[in-house]
């Protein structure tokens, strides 16, 4: 009987010719504009968009890539390049226009600006927080304290028995990150959760991913901090206008990047 091959990579997440498109109203204002706009549909038809004054953004363009468990990816770009769609797509957020996304278990998606229950005590979102992540009350009890403590929401008073109206941003989003990095993930994408706190936070967000990385798990991260990139990832997608202009180790693609920006 043949040994099984332990050095096979593993797919997590596959995009084939990914295209995504926002629709967004474009409505006119103005005198007339309404018998403008019925002309148009008479004129078309009444059956495109444009006819209806919604206009096309093409966010991501044709993007192909394999990723595999174990690794940790930076996704990089000017603004409005298409990274944060790019993971709102894998993440099944975002239908895609044309080609496909393949996952390999369950994303889950930790966007710095994400929604919290600001009414709610910390204490209660670390709960929460960790029920939509999957855990069980059980596991959410067991290591509440080292989400606290990994967070430093309390370094500076008892603020997880506050409602989160009163964290400054920087604190939401550290309490953020702490739950999401407390259970292990198949694939993990973090929006730019690394550019909050102090150092501290940073070098240990950072080694919670290689942690990840190392339990088979595969994490995306978008961050325009080179630095946090280059000490996390170990493979860099580089988008601009919804294309993948780069695709391969770190110091590789971040070495063009930063001939292209000028930094």
């Amino acid at each position: 009987m043949a040994e099984p091959n332990t050095g096979e990579r593993v797919p997590t997440v596959i995009a084939d010719d990914l295209h995504i498109v926002y629709r967004v109203n474009g409505a006119r204002t103005g005198k007339g504009s309404a018998t403008a706009a019925l002309s148009r549909i008479l004129r078309r038809g009444g059956s495109d968009d444009t006819a209806r004054g919604v206009r096309k953004v093409h966010a991501v363009r044709g993007v192909s890539f394999v990723a595999y468990r174990g690794e940790a990816i930076g996704l990089i770009g000017s603004n409005g390049s298409g990274k944060s769609t790019l993971l709102r797509a894998i993440a099944g957020l975002l239908p895609a226009e044309r080609g496909k996304v393949y996952t390999d278990g369950q994303p889950s998606l930790l966007g710095v600006n994400a929604a919290l229950m600001n009414d709610l005590t910390g204490e209660r979102n670390v709960i929460l927080g960790g029920l939509a992540m999957g855990m069980s009350r059980e596991e959410i009890k067991a290591r509440y304290q080292e989400i606290v403590d990994f967070s430093g929401i309390n370094d500076k008073g008892d603020f997880i028995t506050l409602p989160m109206r009163t964290y400054s941003s920087g604190m939401a989003a550290r309490l953020r990150f702490s739950i999401a990095a407390a259970k292990d993930h198949d694939v993990l994408m973090i929006d730019e959760a690394l550019a909050t706190g102090d150092r501290a936070f940073q070098k240990r967000s950072e080694e919670r991913i290689r942690e990840l990385r190392k339990e088979a798990g595969t994490v995306f991260l978008v961050s325009h901090n080179n630095k946090s990139i280059r000490d996390t990832c170990n493979r860099v997608l580089w988008l601009e206008r919804g294309e993948l202009r780069m695709d391969g180790p770190t110091d590789e693609v971040l070495k063009e990047y930063e001939k292209f920006t000028g930094k």
